[in-house]
């Protein structure tokens, strides 16, 4: 494949600048130039219909970092001729927003203010309760983004005046797309000619993990550490792969991908996928995770697979157990078997779901006094109290069952059990059947 060629003229550039971080220097600056969110940036998408309406609501900017929530922003104050203020919550506080309110009803703010708060999980309800007021009469329109949901994060009254938009990790594709730009703004920094295989752009763009910014910082790295021959630096996939090694991996213990990554991982072992469950599981290993990992398969084995093969939760238990034992990275052996056997193997919830019907008739009341023949009769005086007197002992009738009344009165008839249709439980259907003449 022909080697992609960004050529460039000599730099003015002093190099003080380049101090500026090369993720700001190549930022888009046209919603064409984002690199992904085509559902809400594309001709049809709700955000450019929004723009072009003329009239922009509070919006509430949702996804991981480096997906384009920063300069989305940007381009809107640009396109708004909108008065743009930037606080970021992590370091901002009450005081920030009061010198905001301040400019407002003055001749640069005739319009209102445009007021992009990052992180803005990172303020309090008090904090985020000072804007309601502004936002309301109009004089302050907020776009606020996360990496964190908002829905659990920002407070209810935010929401309710604010239009979410989630961006999404950005598709291999769409990253190819954007890196020629990149590499053509690097060389244009660093003075020279960038010479990158299509190879290079494909483990650049699979390697970012669907972030943009280390994108950019993965470009910079490239061109500013390449050999430089006459002029031209010459990248290599060996060395795009080695910048790029660990940046696909998105995972924080603490943020939405750590929850996210774990349902994954259990709906995958219930739906029967072993190569999803092994890709969730790898995730979770690799961002040692692996105690979360043990706990989602014994539940597992337990609550999807149970009584369909109930050799499956001993089997998984060992596994575990080796797993903690042995520690990483030897771990990956019991556990990899335990997730391709929960994976594949038969699966039930019929237990599990018996037990929360009966949970249910017992937190809404529903019970009784527990049947006289089966309650205590180990103590003097229990005969004269009627207990135990009727009680029929099970293992002197023929196949150890006789029948009888076990359930409180009220629920007598009471159904929670049945039998799914699974190998081992149909065989117990079948000879419960024969025993009691069904």
């Amino acid at each position: 494949m022909s080697p992609l060629l960004t050529s460039c003229a000599a730099s003015t550039r002093s190099m003080p600048e380049l101090l500026k971080p090369f993720a700001d220097e190549i930022r888009p600056a046209t919603f064409d130039e984002v690199a992904g969110q085509s559902h809400i940036l594309g001709k049809s998408g709700l955000l450019q219909k929004i723009i072009a309406s003329g009239r922009l609501p509070s919006m509430i900017f949702y996804g991981p970092p480096g997906t384009g929530k920063t300069t989305v922003a940007n381009i809107i104050a640009a396109q708004t001729n909108r008065t743009l203020y930037k606080l970021n919550a992590t370091t901002a506080g009450l005081s920030d927003i009061k010198d905001i309110v301040a400019q407002l009803d003055t001749l640069l703010t005739t319009d209102g203010v445009l007021l992009y708060l990052d992180e803005i999980q990172y303020f309090n309800k008090k904090q985020q309760q000072s804007l309601l007021e502004h936002m309301e009469n109009g004089k302050i329109t907020l776009i606020a983004s996360t990496t964190e949901n908002p829905y659990f994060y920002v407070y209810p009254a935010i929401l309710s005046r604010s239009t979410v938009f989630e961006f999404k990790p950005v598709e291999p594709a769409d990253v190819a797309k954007a890196l020629p730009r990149l590499f053509l703004r690097a060389g244009e920094l660093f003075d020279c000619r960038v010479e990158a295989s299509q190879d290079v752009i494909d483990t650049v763009a699979h390697g970012c993990g669907g972030d943009m910014r280390k994108a950019a910082n993965a470009v910079e790295l490239l061109v500013s550490t390449a050999s430089v021959k006459k002029g031209v630096a010459t990248l290599t996939p060996e060395a795009a792969a080695e910048i790029c090694q660990k940046s696909a991996l998105r995972y924080d213990r603490d943020g939405d991908a750590h929850y996210d990554i774990i349902s994954a991982f259990q709906k995958s072992l219930r739906g029967s996928d072993p190569d999803a469950a092994l890709h969730y599981l790898a995730r979770l290993l690799l961002g040692g995770d692996m105690t979360i990992a043990i706990r989602r398969l014994l539940v597992t084995a337990h609550e999807d697979i149970g009584l369909a093969y109930p050799q499956a939760s001993a089997i998984v238990k060992s596994c575990c157990d080796s797993a903690l034992q042995l520690g990483m990275p030897e771990a990956v052996n019991p556990l990899s078997v335990a997730c391709v056997l929960l994976a594949t193997a038969p699966k039930s919830n019929s237990a599990s779901g018996a037990l929360f019907a009966a949970m249910r008739d017992v937190q809404q009341g529903k019970g009784g006094d527990v049947p006289a023949h089966l309650k205590d009769n180990h103590y003097g005086g229990a005969a004269k109290l009627g207990r135990g007197l009727t009680y029929q002992y099970p293992h002197n009738h023929p196949h150890h069952w006789v029948k009888q009344n076990y359930l409180p009165e009220p629920l007598k008839n009471a159904k929670y059990y049945d039998y799914a249709d699974n190998k081992v439980e149909q065989a117990a259907k079948a000879y419960w059947a024969a025993v009691k003449g069904d």
